[in-house]
């Protein structure tokens, strides 16, 4: 196989793999809830995870995708929801913090 080649046949195979990855496309089967909407849950573990990539072009983007992470640790802990600790808007998130909750 000629390298051009070989190059597109990766670039392709990393992108199918980004998209099985929960941190691109979300995770559905937990829902982000309120402290007060789980009051009456059963408290599953506390998760962080730090965005690493900090600034106004990508510094979204990876939060979001650490914020999709932890909703896949909170599944694979057995819980269905999750309540993030907020964070102050417009300041770089370098850390998130989240209680997962089974309800």
């Amino acid at each position: 196989m000629k390298p051009h080649v070989l190059s597109l046949v990766l670039l392709g195979a990393s992108a199918l793999a980004g998209c099985n990855d929960p941190g691109f496309r979300g995770v559905p089967e937990v829902r982000i809830a309120s402290a007060a909407e789980v009051a009456q849950c059963r408290p599953v573990s506390v998760i962080t995870n730090e965005p690493g990539v900090y600034g106004p072009l990508v510094g979204h983007e990876a939060e979001r995708y650490a914020r999709n992470k932890i909703l896949e640790s909170a599944k694979d802990a057995g819980a269905d929801t999750v309540v993030f600790d907020p964070v102050t808007p417009g300041e770089p998130v370098y850390l998130l913090r989240a209680q997962a909750y089974d309800c």
